[in-house]
């Protein structure tokens, strides 16, 4: 399976239910291989997209794969999920996807926790104790959500 090919094919379909395909990633397992995608989306309310969305775009894509030359011959197994919490933040649509959430920065000179306020051109604006920080993009390192149990309400 060539992972260009499906990305040809799976990024039109996506796009009519509003997502993205965030990663592609093919793994052979025995005779079978694993096709997992990982898609992203503002969703309706901008904060990332709902399971139905992605359930819907599951069926659509898996009917396209079956009708297509891409997968070959050999037997194979999809998977579809989101980004998740668990990914680091890379571009600003990703902060601006999770505003209201925690988040750790790892930047140059060391290490911020913030709440996610905002993000304008330069990048994610954080409140750090009360006060609003912007953090330019090309600063941060890393930037990891926080799961929090009790989170703060808005």
């Amino acid at each position: 399976m060539q992972e260009a090919q499906l990305a040809e094919l799976i990024e039109p379909i996506l796009a009519q239910f509003g997502l993205e395909l965030d990663a592609l990633d093919v793994t052979p397992v025995g005779k079978r291989a694993v096709l997992r995608i990982t898609v992203d989306g503002d969703g309706p309310d901008g904060t990332g997209p709902l399971l139905d969305d992605i359930a819907e775009a599951t069926q659509a894509v898996s009917a396209a794969l079956d009708e297509s030359p891409a997968t070959g011959d050999a037997p194979y197994t999809l998977e579809v999920s989101s980004r998740g919490v668990s990914k680091p933040l890379t571009e600003p649509k990703h902060f601006r996807r999770n505003h209201g959430r925690l988040v750790k920065l790892t930047l140059e000179e060391g290490e911020v926790t913030g709440r996610i306020v905002g993000v304008d051109d330069e990048g994610p604006v954080l409140d750090v104790t009360g006060t609003h920080r912007t953090f330019p993009m090309e600063s941060i390192r890393k930037a990891v959500v926080q799961i929090e149990m009790n989170r703060k309400e808005a």
